[in-house]
């Protein structure tokens, strides 16, 4: 069954991201920084932090980007929570939604208000070591190349298609966090990759597949 990931261009004005995080979010910078240097054809429209103190709210503020606490502990469930998420998002008119270390697990509730419409980057080369600290089961597992993972989010633990991938070589004497420094290089790169695919309306999910179609006027191997 295939699923292709459609939005509204509007004549082709930038697609519009929510980010949650709960922390530094430098992977929210990313995708600022690639806005601002017209590499990527999108626009964060808000922010939100389930922490009052997360560095990533002082991020958003500085480009004049929405930068809202929403404090999950003023809400009887997690549904009732990601249902004020959903709310919000709406209100901002996010069109893709990009988790960048929010530190929640979210339930249907907001996963089917955007079917193919989250994303998730993960430390990681997934399947391999999902969930929490995966440098260190990298390193306890003896690897020789870890990286990280971009994937669409489904109700599993970093179970979702994965979009696109980048490797790094576990180095002799490597630690944790020489190891997430490096493998963070490589988000800030990819992240930003997978939005603008997105953005240009080039991925379809077939199954657990996604397919990335070419950019425009460029072929495909064997097409006339």
């Amino acid at each position: 069954m295939s699923n292709s990931v459609e939005r509204e261009t509007g004549g082709n004005k930038p697609l519009r991201i929510g980010v949650l995080a709960s922390g530094n979010g430098s992977n929210l910078q990313a995708l600022i920084d690639r806005s601002a240097d017209g590499t990527l054809p999108a626009e964060v429209a808000c922010v939100i932090s389930n922490n009052a103190q997360a560095f990533v709210l002082e991020r958003a503020r500085r480009h004049g980007i929405p930068a809202l606490h929403l404090d999950h502990r003023l809400f009887s469930s997690r549904e009732n929570y990601d249902a004020a998420l959903v709310e919000t998002l709406h209100e901002y008119r996010v069109e893709l939604l990009a988790l960048a270390g929010f530190m929640r697990i979210i339930t249907p509730v907001l996963i089917d208000a955007f079917p193919n419409a989250i994303m998730n980057i993960h430390p990681a080369l997934l399947p391999a070591f999902p969930g929490l600290h995966p440098q260190r089961q990298a390193l306890e597992h003896g690897v020789k190349i870890a990286g990280c993972t971009v994937h669409f989010v489904d109700s599993g633990t970093d179970t979702g298609p994965i979009i696109c991938q980048a490797a790094v070589s576990v180095m002799e004497g490597d630690t944790e966090d020489l190891l997430s420094a490096r493998i963070l290089v490589e988000e800030h790169r990819l992240y930003p990759m997978a939005v603008r695919l997105f953005a240009e309306g080039r991925l379809t999910v077939e199954g657990r597949k996604v397919i990335i179609a070419p950019e425009s006027g460029i072929s495909s191997p064997g097409s006339a």
